[in-house]
Formats: structure tokens, C-alpha cells, sequence
């Protein structure tokens, strides 16, 4: 940590050893396979503490190291700056805690992005999904990294009333290309992707007249 007067708000050091895997608040609770993490030995599976769940949520549009109650819960590599990694765990922090908030499953799920796991709101109805596309469309065309998570922050409790989970992780790497705006075509390529289910067109029945 350096002692000169710093001009962005004070974070904490992590203890996170360089080149070291990072273990984030998600990882922490829940296993590689999708369940929970026992949080000692033969202690019960059950999700993370109400009380660490509402010091996430305190984070929801407050920015990086603002909130004293998520200091403890950093892990991203700081030395008196906010970086950009720790704006982007910042942001999946204060969206993981909305998102387990009540739940008895994990809502962190390995391999499944977000525009993933949206895609299953789309629903049957068309005005539904019509709805859905719009703010999904809205959230990728934000044009910086705190209007990108405000409009997830209410796409989030959608998910969670449907006990539909993501990979925080690959949120946290969205996140991070979100703050370049020349790595964002890439995010919404990947969103594109995931969210609409693009389908081949119907053959021609070779019976019609052309």
C-alpha cells in the first residue's frame, strides 16, 4: 500500500499472491460442480451468511472500494487505485448478493453466461419476449461500465425469481472488457450469441412453385 494521499477511495490490499488462483466470494460457497460448499467440516450445504449477502448488496450502485463492508470480501490486486478488475468483482459482488438473495440453490453456475441464462426469459409470448430483447439490447448498447450494470441490476431479480443461475466469473471478464470501449464489440458478439436463438431458415418445399 502506498502512503501518499490517495485520489480515488481507499481499498484494501488484497492477500491474494501474485500469480496465485483467485478465489472469489462465489467460489468460496460454491463447488466446481454447481452445489454448495460446506463452510466447515461436516457442516451443512447450505448458501453464504444473510449478513455477507446484504454487505454484497450495499455495493449495488456505489462505486469500487466505496463500501467498507466489502473490503473484506475483495479479492482483486490493488495498491491504492481502483483498477479495472476491481470495478468489474465490484460490480458481480453487488450482483451476486441481489441475485442469492432468498435462494436455496446457487445462483453461480460454471460455463453459463449471462445473455445464457436471460435467454430463458425470453418465454413463449411474443410481446414477452419482445420486452426481454429490448432491455437485453439496452444493456449492451450502455456506454459505460456503471450504466451497464444498472441496467443488470434489474434484469437480475428476473433470474432470480426464476432460480435461473450464471457464471459470475465470466460476468466478472464482461465486466472488465466493458471498461475498453474497443473490447465491447467483443461482449456483444458473445451476448448476440448466447441470448437469441438464431435458426436456420425453412427449406423450400421443392414441391411449391418457385
Amino acid at each position: 500500500m502506498t502512503t501518499s494521499q490517495p485520489t480515488t477511495p481507499a481499498t484494501p490490499k488484497t492477500a491474494a499472491k501474485r500469480g496465485a488462483p483467485v478465489e472469489r466470494f462465489w467460489h468460496k460457497h460454491v463447488r466446481a460442480d454447481g452445489t454448495w460448499r460446506p463452510q466447515r467440516p461436516d457442516g451443512p450445504l447450505t448458501g453464504p451468511p444473510g449478513e455477507d449477502l446484504a454487505d454484497l448488496r450495499a455495493g449495488l450502485g456505489r462505486p469500487a472500494g466505496s463500501v467498507p463492508a466489502l473490503w473484506k470480501h475483495y479479492t482483486s490486486k490493488v495498491d491504492g487505485e481502483v483498477t479495472p478488475e476491481l470495478e468489474a468483482e465490484h460490480g458481480a459482488l453487488a450482483l451476486y448478493g441481489l441475485h442469492q438473495q432468498g435462494q436455496n440453490t446457487p445462483m453461480h453456475r460454471r460455463g453459463v453466461g449471462v445473455a445464457r441464462a436471460l435467454r430463458e426469459l425470453r418465454g413463449p409470448d411474443e410481446s414477452t419476449r419482445a420486452a426481454m430483447d429490448r432491455r437485453v439490447a439496452a444493456t449492451v448498447n450502455a456506454t459505460s461500465v456503471p450504466a451497464f450494470l444498472y441496467r443488470l441490476r434489474g434484469l437480475v431479480p428476473l433470474l432470480r425469481d426464476g432460480a435461473i443461475a450464471f457464471d459470475y466469473d465470466l460476468l466478472c471478464g464482461d465486466l472488465m472488457d466493458w471498461a475498453r470501449p474497443a473490447r465491447r464489440p467483443r461482449v456483444r458478439r458473445s451476448w448476440g450469441a448466447g441470448y437469441y436463438p438464431w435458426e436456420p431458415a425453412t427449406p423450400a418445399d421443392p414441391d411449391r412453385n418457385p
